[in-house]
């Protein structure tokens, strides 16, 4: 019944009737316009709906460079949006440095994602349509993957404070319907030639094994991508079983060896797989996933375990686990001068320190004006009293004493005046330079390091 009535209402009213419970009237809509028949009929769509709801529709193109024909088809998406009075951002972008690593359509795909992530609106709108969702699914069928990422793409992915919200509005629309709205509302569009490739995996399916599948079943495409919304739900479930494996943990910290170990080896596994996924890190192999448990079960408490992957590091110190991003290099002899910002680049953990003038809180800003003041790495030999009852301690042993990981203590920002120690940022500061009640002050923090102490909480 329900099918039935979709095909009785026309492409717009399903488009708005799916849309204006989500869209907020005078929300900014941004759409990734490639300049194929996909995304030219929902701008179309998303043209006419827009006075109705009084959205704000403009238009982001990324240009790859991969084609010849690249130029023309920005030039193409520019005069379109221009007839439609719709602003355009034409997004250049470099894919050679990800073209080796990850092959041609998924390093697309990736500089695609961050562009999108970049932008200042309240949505992002895509033209993924029900095609689009079973060609997903079959390739991540046949590549093996887990149950993400067989997982059907939703209608609203929502944002976060930093990346908008993402829109699918055509997700039950075949490529056909698309196709003859299209042609009735005598629109253009360019035709990417790599289509036609059926090098491509998308392409093989999609040219060769669909057109197959759909003589012997004709509703693949519904029934497929009911088993894609199965997934989805599926994967909710073993997130919120992973929550409440978790014991308790925050987004953002270490989480605790012992929650893995009173769970079974399937349970620690999905827990596993969702302090990866929480934490942004792409999902390993399988067989990476499997080592990287193994490891963290058996470790002793005083072994180190450093797993790498895509990029990314698992590591295990004192019974918590940690993941990052791989460090790279860094220059031991960094040292940079403070001049009053607010916001510094610290290269070595490739992170910005925060300094926010308060009242009472952190470095005394009258003793700071004393001499220059600097931040550098740690050379050796440098020591610190944390407070004013405390014994001078080596930097050594305070930051084994405040268990700063050991990955960590390389990196971390020491804030000098003149040639005087001032403070290790996020672990202490010197007795001598801490501030006063009431007196002006500076707090000093990395916002994307979290230390597990209760000393130096950030």
């Amino acid at each position: 019944m329900e099918n039935s009535r979709k095909s009785k209402s026309s492409l717009p009213e399903r488009v708005a009737d799916s849309l204006c419970q989500l869209v907020p009237a005078q929300c900014s809509v941004k759409l990734g316009l490639s300049g194929g028949v996909d995304s030219v009929v929902l701008l179309h769509l998303l043209c006419s709906l827009a006075p109705r709801y009084s959205w704000q529709i403009s238009a982001l193109h990324v240009h790859h460079g991969i084609s010849p024909n690249a130029d023309a088809w920005a030039e193409f998406c520019a005069g379109l949006c221009a007839n439609y009075k719709v602003p355009l951002l034409i997004e250049y972008v470099d894919i050679s440095q990800l073209r080796n690593e990850h092959g041609i359509e998924a390093a697309a795909r990736k500089l695609r994602h961050a562009a999108f992530a970049q932008q200042d609106c309240d949505f992002i709108a895509l033209a993924h349509h029900a095609d689009d969702q079973v060609e997903t699914l079959l390739l991540q069928l046949l590549r093996g993957a887990g149950i993400k990422g067989v997982a059907a793409m939703p209608l609203l992915k929502p944002g976060t404070s930093q990346t908008a919200a993402t829109l699918r509005p055509l997700l039950d629309v075949h490529r056909s319907e698309l196709l003859k709205y299209a042609q009735q509302h005598h629109l253009k569009w360019v035709e990417d030639e790599s289509n036609a490739d059926d090098y491509y995996p998308r392409n093989f399916l999609r040219n060769q094994l669909l057109p197959m599948l759909e003589e012997k079943f004709p509703a693949y495409r519904d029934t497929l991508s009911r088993s894609a919304r199965h997934f989805a739900e599926a994967g909710e479930l073993l997130d919120e079983l992973a929550q409440q494996d978790t014991n308790d943990w925050t987004s953002g910290a270490p989480l605790e060896i012992a929650s893995l170990r009173a769970l079974s080896l399937t349970r620690a596994k999905n827990l596993l797989r969702y302090f990866l996924h929480v934490s942004g890190a792409p999902m390993p192999q399988t067989l990476q996933l499997d080592d990287m448990l193994h490891q963290l079960l058996t470790v002793r408490e005083d072994s180190a375990v450093c797993v790498e992957f895509g990029g990314w590091q698992v590591r295990y110190y004192q019974n918590k686990v940690y993941v990052l991003r791989e460090p790279g290099d860094f220059d031991p002899t960094l040292k940079l001068d403070w001049l009053g910002e607010a916001e510094l680049l610290w290269p070595a953990s490739n992170t910005n320190l925060i300094f926010l003038q308060t009242l009472g809180q952190g470095v005394s800003l009258k003793k700071l004006q004393q001499a220059r003041v600097t931040l550098r790495l740690r050379s050796g030999g440098e020591s610190l009293r944390p407070h004013a009852e405390a014994a001078t301690r080596s930097l050594k042993n305070l930051l084994q004493e405040y268990r700063i990981p050991p990955w960590l203590r390389e990196r971390l920002p020491l804030l000098y005046c003149g040639e005087e120690l001032v403070s290790v940022i996020g672990v202490a500061i010197a007795a001598e330079y801490q501030a006063e009640f009431g007196e002006a002050s500076l707090v000093v923090a990395d916002k994307h390091l979290v230390y597990d102490d209760a000393h130096n909480k950030l």
